[in-house]
C-alpha cells in the first residue's frame, strides 16, 4: 500500500461484501489526483460489516506522522460511513465529501433550519464539501492550506463567520476522463484492508442520463397511507426517474469521445486470456455507438470478453436494429454482449408513472418480447436471463402500492413468465433521498397535511407512518 509521494490522501466509499467489480467514480478520482497534484491516492471499498478499529489502523499506518486527508464518496445514505467521517474529523483528519449530491448532502435537505426533522447536512461532519467534476479537487489541494478558497470550484466550505459558501462548479472536460488506474484499489477486511480483485470494470461514456437531459411536469399521487384524504396529485417538474438523485443531481452532460472511451478500455486489467476483464459501459443510450465502437476496438487489436450493458426498455427498442449490428461484430470476435440491467421497475402503470419512467407496461413487455426473439438469433452471444449475471431493475415496496398494483404486477409475471429470465433474485425498496424529485413530493405533502416523514439521515422514511405538526 506505497505510493509514490510524500503526500497522501485516501478515498473512501460504500462497497457491497463479496462484490468484484470496480468503482469507477473514486478510481477516475484518484487517477486524477495522482496524475495531476503532489499526492498519492488511494481507493478503499468500505463493507457494510468494516472493523472500524482495524481501519482506523490502516489508515494510520497509510498516513504515518502526516495530518489524514480523507475524502468520502458515495455514501450511499450509509450512517455508519457518517459518523465515521465525524470521527475522523474530530480526532484530526481533514475529510472531503465528494460523488453524487455532495453539495446536497453537505448543506442539509432543503428548508431544514425552519422543519427541524429535515436532515440537516454534514457540514458538521466534514471540512469540505466537492460537488461536480472530479478534477476541482486539483485546486483544493494546492491550496489547502491557503487563506483563500473562494476561487476553488465547486467547493463547499463554511467561511470565516460560519456561513457556508458554495463556489460556482466547472464543466466537465473530457481531457482528464481518459485514464483511470486499476491498481490502487483495496477493500476493508476483518484484519484491515487488502487489494480488490476487480472482475469486472467499467468505461464511462455518457455523463449522466437522456432521460434526464430536460425537466418534465409530472403529476405524483398520494401514497396510499394517505389515500382517504382524497387529495389532488402533487404537480411536480422532474429530470430523470423521479426516484433518481443522480439525475436530480447532474441531468445528462453527453457523450464521451471515442478516443478517450477506447484509452479507458486500454486502461483495464486484461484477463488470464489476454483479452480486457468484461465491463459495463455507463451509458442509458449505448446501442446507437456500439457497432462504431466494436469495429475500432477491433481495429486497434484490443481484445475483448464481455461488454455489460445497462439501458431503458424503450432505448432497447429504438436501438434494436444497430444490437442486431454489434451482435454480428461481437459474433466475429467472439465478444459476449450481457444486457445486464434494464430498468423495468414494475409492471404496473400506475406504478410506472409515478417513477416518472416515461414508459408504460406495454412498452416494458414489448422489450422483453424482442429481447427473447434475439437471443434465439444470437444464442452464443447475447446474454439477457437473470440465470446468465442480469439484474434488472424491480422497484418494490413503493409507497404508493395497493392491491389493485398488487394484482396488476402478479398478473403480467404470471402470463409472461418474467419469473422465468426478468425478475431479479430480491426487489429493490424504493429509497428517497431528500434531493431527489422524490424528495420534493414528500415535502409538498408535508406542507399540505401538516405532517412529518422520518428522516435516517439524508434518506426520508416514506414507510413510517407521519406524525402531526
Amino acid at each position: 500500500m506505497q505510493t509514490r509521494s510524500d503526500k497522501k490522501i485516501v478515498i473512501l466509499t460504500s462497497f457491497f461484501k463479496d462484490e468484484t467489480y470496480g468503482i469507477l467514480g473514486p478510481q477516475m478520482a484518484a487517477t486524477i489526483i495522482q496524475d495531476h497534484t503532489q499526492y498519492g491516492c488511494i481507493v478503499i471499498a468500505v463493507t457494510g460489516d468494516y472493523n472500524k478499529t482495524t481501519l482506523k489502523r490502516a489508515l494510520a499506518g497509510f498516513f504515518g506522522t502526516a495530518r489524514p486527508l480523507i475524502g468520502f464518496s458515495s455514501l450511499s445514505g450509509r450512517e455508519d460511513l457518517i459518523a465515521l467521517a465525524g470521527e475522523l474529523k474530530d480526532e484530526g483528519a481533514a475529510t472531503i465529501l465528494a460523488g453524487p449530491q455532495a453539495a446536497a448532502d453537505f448543506a442539509g435537505e432543503q428548508g431544514w433550519p425552519e422543519h427541524p426533522h429535515r436532515f440537516k447536512g454534514l457540514s458538521d461532519k466534514f471540512d469540505y464539501g466537492l460537488q461536480g467534476p472530479a478534477e476541482q479537487v486539483i485546486g483544493l489541494l494546492n491550496r489547502l492550506d491557503g487563506p483563500d478558497r473562494s476561487q476553488i470550484p465547486g467547493l463547499l466550505y463554511s467561511d470565516r463567520d460560519g456561513h457556508l459558501r458554495h463556489n460556482p462548479v466547472n464543466g466537465w472536460n473530457e481531457a482528464y476522463l481518459a485514464r483511470v488506474c486499476w491498481d490502487n484499489v483495496y477493500v476493508t477486511t476483518q484484519d484491515g484492508i487488502a487489494s480488490l480483485k476487480i472482475a469486472t470494470g467499467q468505461v464511462l461514456q455518457h455523463i449522466g442520463c437522456p432521460h434526464a437531459a430536460r425537466a418534465t411536469p409530472t403529476e405524483i399521487d398520494y401514497p396510499a397511507c394517505l389515500a382517504g384524504r382524497q387529495a389532488a396529485p402533487v404537480k411536480l417538474l422532474f429530470k430523470g426517474c423521479s426516484f433518481c438523485d443522480v439525475a436530480a443531481d447532474k441531468g445528462f452532460h453527453g457523450k464521451i469521445g471515442l478516443p478517450a472511451v477506447i484509452s479507458q478500455i486500454r486502461c483495464l486489467p486484461a484477463a488470464g486470456d489476454g483479452r480486457k476483464i468484461p465491463f459495463e459501459l455507463i451509458n442509458e443510450n449505448p446501442l446507437p455507438a456500439l457497432p462504431k465502437l466494436l469495429k475500432e476496438v477491433n481495429h486497434l487489436g484490443i481484445g475483448l470478453s464481455q461488454i455489460n450493458l445497462t439501458l431503458r426498455a424503450d432505448y432497447f427498442i429504438t436501438g434494436l436494429q444497430h444490437l442486431k449490428e454489434a451482435l454480428g461484430l461481437a459474433k466475429a470476435s467472439g465478444v459476449y454482449i450481457l444486457l445486464s440491467s434494464i430498468g423495468f421497475e414494475s409492471f404496473d402503470d400506475t406504478l410506472l408513472r409515478n417513477l416518472n419512467k416515461g414508459l408504460s407496461v406495454k412498452k416494458n413487455l414489448a422489450a422483453i418480447s424482442r429481447i427473447r426473439q434475439l437471443k434465439e438469433s444470437f444464442p452464443g452471444q447475447l446474454g439477457y436471463a437473470t440465470r446468465e449475471g442480469a439484474n434488472h431493475g424491480f422497484i418494490h415496496p413503493t409507497p404508493w402500492d395497493t392491491r389493485d398494483s398488487a394484482a396488476e404486477n402478479q398478473k403480467n409475471i404470471a402470463l409472461y413468465g418474467l419469473q422465468n429470465d426478468i425478475l431479479p433474485p430480491h426487489s429493490t425498496p424504493l429509497i428517497i433521498h431528500h434531493a431527489s424529485g422524490l424528495g420534493d413530493w414528500i415535502r409538498e405533502i408535508e406542507r399540505r397535511e401538516k405532517l412529518a416523514f422520518k428522516r435516517y439521515g439524508s434518506i426520508i422514511g416514506w414507510w413510517d407512518e407521519p406524525r402531526p405538526v
